[in-house]
């Protein structure tokens, strides 16, 4: 039996009275079950969000996404052959993008023209999130595209209208001529066919679909493409087939999976994520000071109970263990009391939702706070809390250690 362990423990669970030290050791147990709940839920609930947005993006950003190392377009003719021969790709689909003008009636806005090969149906599985109309690109003659909700409300566009969207592109290579600076641009027009919502800004209130065929024309290129977007086909790892394109196609074209196309707003997530670890831990180490008040108060107290057992023989190493274990036990306890309230809540949250987003159902594009708890965060956690913990009680430890070698 470790006796210094076996005192330890009774000393914090054994029933006793309610004097002061036993209610400040209480507290410390308490401050650090609140702290660690707290990481727990608030590193879960920025775990929720990057997952969601994952699941929101997915439907229109490629598994995986080939892009020219320099420029903004390259001939793709090559690289598709070279993709298409690697088994585990299902298809690849082609996309061409330019900023434009766009305007209806009295009203224009700055847009993103996105031209799409007839593969892209399948790729975004677009069908699903027309929420007006259909997704038509061409029919006959007649150019069409599909339009995001939120432009499509600013500028007053629905599908079927029978007057068209116009567009303005500015030509490449030419001078403007102050005289007439409308001959600086191409100029066509689109009929809406369909429109859009993805729940993000940045596609909804920006993005007009169009035919790959009519973006190029606006832009004055043949077959160039800003980039190719791949499909794999079901039960292979996308890192590895990512790996393999990047061997055959070489170091001049850049290929990414959704994680890295969506880099920015992933590292974005993270950052704020650690830094709310940061200031919950700063939290944390204040509340681990209550750990010293408490150790240090219980050496006075049990003042009595050290000079019976140096007495019975015991050395000074034997009684520092007792209340080293003492103050690792507060802290030890603390973590795992945390931990379990941390897991059952974001349990509680990620079943029923309790924790709203808005006042009212649909007011956001989720309703409660999203959770996702990842075994890596709760050991970082636990190690973090252990570690704090376990530092904060050598002070009062040491002291007891140099008043015991004096006497």
């Amino acid at each position: 039996m470790n006796l210094p362990l076996h005192i330890a423990r009774r000393y914090l669970f054994a029933k006793k009275s309610h004097n002061a030290i036993n209610i400040i050791s209480l507290i410390s147990v308490c401050g650090i079950t609140v702290a660690t709940a707290a990481l727990v839920c608030a590193l879960s609930i920025f775990n929720g969000f990057t997952e969601f947005s994952a699941k929101t993006f997915s439907a229109f950003d490629p598994e995986l996404q080939i892009t020219p190392a320099t420029g903004k377009v390259f001939e793709p003719a090559q690289e598709i052959e070279k993709i298409k021969a690697i088994p585990e790709v299902s298809f690849v689909s082609q996309n061409l993008e330019e900023s434009a003008l766009a305007k209806f009636g009295d009203r224009q806005e700055a847009i993103v023209m996105k031209g799409v090969s007839p593969e892209f149906v399948d790729l975004a599985n677009i069908n699903n999130l027309i929420i007006d109309g259909s997704f038509i690109l061409k029919e006959g003659d007649v150019e069409e595209a599909v339009v995001g909700a939120g432009l499509a409300t600013f500028l007053g566009v629905r599908s079927g209208f029978l007057d068209p969207v116009e567009l303005y592109v500015p030509k490449r290579n030419v001078n403007i001529n102050l005289a007439n600076p409308s001959t600086a641009f191409t100029q066509s027009h689109v009929y809406i066919s369909g429109v859009f919502a993805l729940n993000q800004p940045k596609y909804d209130e920006q993005v007009l679909i169009m035919s790959i065929g009519l973006v190029r024309e606006l832009l004055d290129y043949e077959t160039e493409v800003s980039s190719l977007d791949i499909k794999v086909k079901e039960g292979y790892d996308i890192d590895k087939v990512k790996d393999k394109i990047k061997f055959v196609l070489g170091e001049n074209l850049i290929i990414k999976n959704r994680m890295q196309q969506q880099e920015e707003m992933y590292r974005m997530v993270n950052i704020e994520k650690w830094v709310t670890f940061l200031i919950l831990g700063i939290i944390l180490i204040i509340a681990v000071f209550n750990i010293i008040g408490s150790l240090t108060m219980l050496i006075l107290e049990k003042n009595d109970d050290i000079q019976v057992l140096r007495n019975m023989g015991a050395k000074n190493k034997l009684i520092t263990k007792i209340f080293l274990f003492e103050g690792w036990l507060i802290t030890f306890v603390g973590a795992i009391v945390g931990l379990v309230i941390g897991l059952v809540a974001c349990l509680l949250q990620e079943h029923y939702g309790l924790l709203k987003l808005g006042s009212s159902p649909g007011e956001f594009v989720i309703n409660a706070y999203p959770v996702a708890v990842e075994a890596t965060d709760i050991v970082i956690i636990f190690f973090t809390v252990s570690l704090i913990g376990f530092l904060a009680v050598l002070y009062p430890v040491n002291t007891l250690r140099k008043k015991l070698l004096q006497n």
